[in-house]
């Protein structure tokens, strides 16, 4: 299976959502979580109120049953996953989906979310060494 047919499975069961509907869902009490490490954090900018949880530890960190949770875990809350471009975000939702949570993604993550004018903080505008651009 090649990465683009992984990410197309993961999405089957995704019902993505576009920034409104992301900023919609956040104010009616979804938890909205930044998966990005934290070069690219510190070069884009952040989005405020996002609960940091880099990609590495999302699973624990969300999952209620797991020793290492945060406070804000639960199965009642839905969770909305961003990265940079919404590519591994979508990966990580479907993770969280497959531990029982109420997951999905922000389509075209932080960079979509930023080029609509939605609040955002911080960042240097600088391009990451490594960083693939997928669009």
């Amino acid at each position: 299976m090649s990465i683009d047919e992984l990410l197309a499975a993961a999405r089957t069961d995704l019902r993505r959502l576009d920034s409104a509907a992301t900023a919609d869902a956040v104010e009616r009490g979804a938890l909205l979580v930044d998966i990005r490490p934290v070069a690219q954090r510190a070069a884009e900018g952040h989005i405020p109120g996002a609960l940091i949880i880099e990609r590495n530890v999302l699973e624990w960190r969300l999952d209620p049953r797991s020793d290492a949770r945060l406070p804000e875990a639960s199965y009642e809350r839905p969770v909305i996953v961003f990265c940079s471009g919404g590519y591994a975000s979508s990966l990580a939702a479907a993770s969280l989906r497959a531990l029982g949570l109420d997951a999905t993604d922000l389509i075209g993550g932080f960079q979509d979310w930023a080029a609509l004018g939605y609040p955002t903080r911080g960042g240097r505008g600088a391009s990451l060494v490594g960083c693939v651009d997928l669009s």
